[in-house]
């Protein structure tokens, strides 16, 4: 089975989905993120999920564009803004999460958001393991 998950720049919410996933699933599942404007992977994004002991930190920004292969799920991450589309015959899924690198106030506020938006997406993938019967052993 292969995931996709997409958000706009590919350096927060799609990042740590892609971590929680790969942590969740294990080998069962392959899964990917990229953006339709991939920039680089903020910082935050790898201390809030350090924090839960998901190491991120040498995962890359890639555009969708560059996703090749046959993809099951394709799970955005967008709220706000408009999401990157994906071509494929994948099923789609959307959860809405504010883009946490948009809060322009002091930086524990800055990380606070990023362990919010980090807490959502895993509670999501958990509960979508559960329906796939994927966190059986």
């Amino acid at each position: 089975m292969e995931i996709l998950f997409l958000c706009v720049a590919n350096s927060a919410r799609s990042q740590m989905a892609e971590g929680i996933a790969r942590s969740i699933f294990k080998n069962k599942v392959n899964v990917q993120s990229a953006g339709s404007k991939p920039s680089t992977v903020n910082p935050l994004a790898i201390m809030a999920l350090q924090e839960i002991g998901i190491d991120i930190s040498n995962q890359k920004s890639k555009s969708v564009e560059t996703i090749k292969g046959k993809i099951d799920y394709v799970i955005t991450l967008c709220a706000e803004e408009v999401c990157p589309v994906f071509l494929g015959a994948a099923k789609k899924i959307h959860w809405p999460f504010p883009d946490p690198a948009d809060v322009n106030e002091n930086s524990e506020a800055k990380l606070n958001s990023f362990r919010e938006v980090r807490d959502g997406i895993k509670k999501k993938i958990t509960e979508f393991a559960n329906q796939l019967n994927l966190l059986q052993p």
